[in-house]
């Protein structure tokens, strides 16, 4: 029987498209470089897609510069929630948690929710009770704060009169994610965050939700999005890139599409990184800067700004 030739491996991450100041530039660029050495690294050995992303993302969260796991911004309440998706190109199976607490990796949380029941999202306290039952280790909420936010929080809580709508009147901040494609040119992608500082509890953006913060399809492509969430569920800005890609757009041109689709019709703020079914890498934001990583010739290429 004839074999199947392997396709090319692809991949990419980001650490959230927001105003990134300069002082944290070096330290976005190193997370989003040794995210993606450590999902390369992966791929090259023959290793899935969905393993590629899982094993970047794990990274990301576990670094707190970025808005994710360790370091994730506070809600009102002064407690971490966090929020996460991943998603299989191959089947379209997906899995997600929303506003967990006590975890510091939702993201493999997440795919345990994929590949272990019959759900998609698992949200609060039962995807707490979830984590457990699977045999993840609940930490301590102190585990995943660091002391840069809970300063900011505790700024913003001294202010009088401040309105949780203020914390939506800012740039985006921190959210990570990866997209990957396989040997077996099978597309993975996830999203990771914290949220929006100050968030009501029990907010949910747009990361966890399919079609909003990812989403992959091995017939168009694999989508990673990161921003403003509320304007991001408004047009489905995953979902819209990987429509392009199948309709025509190659990766790049999806993405930047995509991206104006985000600003004309709600005035939002975002980022987003693809790979489009061909392996064509994409990524467009229109906040001053996102942070992210990519492979290009076998090697890593980070960036900040455009």
């Amino acid at each position: 029987m004839e074999t199947m030739p392997d396709f090319t491996p692809s991949l990419i991450v980001h650490g959230g498209a927001w105003d990134i100041p300069d002082a944290d530039v070096a330290a976005d660029l190193e997370g989003c470089r040794r995210a993606a050495e450590i999902g390369w690294a992966i791929l090259q050995k023959g290793g899935s897609a969905l393993d590629a992303v899982e094993a970047a993302i794990r990274y990301l969260e576990d670094d707190p510069i970025f808005d994710a796991g360790v370091g994730a911004w506070l809600n009102a309440a002064g407690e971490v929630e966090l929020d996460a998706i991943i998603m299989d190109g191959e089947t379209l199976d997906n899995g997600a948690v929303a506003a967990i607490q006590h975890i510091r990796n939702p993201i493999s949380v997440a795919r345990r929710v994929m590949e272990h029941t019959p759900h998609s999202l698992i949200a609060g306290h039962g995807a707490e009770q979830f984590a457990a039952a699977q045999g993840f280790s609940l930490c301590d909420e102190s585990e995943l704060l660091t002391g840069h936010e809970l300063e900011r929080w505790k700024i913003i809580k001294g202010k009088t009169n401040y309105k949780v709508e203020e914390s939506f009147g800012g740039t985006p901040h921190g959210t990570v994610g990866a997209v990957a494609r396989d040997k077996d040119g099978h597309i993975a992608a996830g999203t990771s965050t914290g949220g929006t500082p100050n968030k009501l509890p029990g907010r949910v953006g747009d990361s966890p939700l399919i079609g909003c913060g990812c989403y992959a399809d091995d017939m168009s492509a694999g989508a990673s999005a990161t921003g403003w969430g509320e304007s991001i569920m408004k047009v489905v800005l995953s979902k819209t890139a990987c429509d392009l890609a199948a309709n025509g757009s190659d990766a790049q041109s999806a993405a930047e599409k995509s991206i104006g689709v985000l600003a004309d019709r709600v005035q939002g703020l975002g980022g987003i990184i693809l790979i489009d079914q061909h392996g064509r890498i994409g990524q467009a934001f229109n906040t001053p800067r996102m942070a992210r990583a990519w492979i290009e010739d076998g090697q890593v290429i980070a960036k900040v700004d455009k």
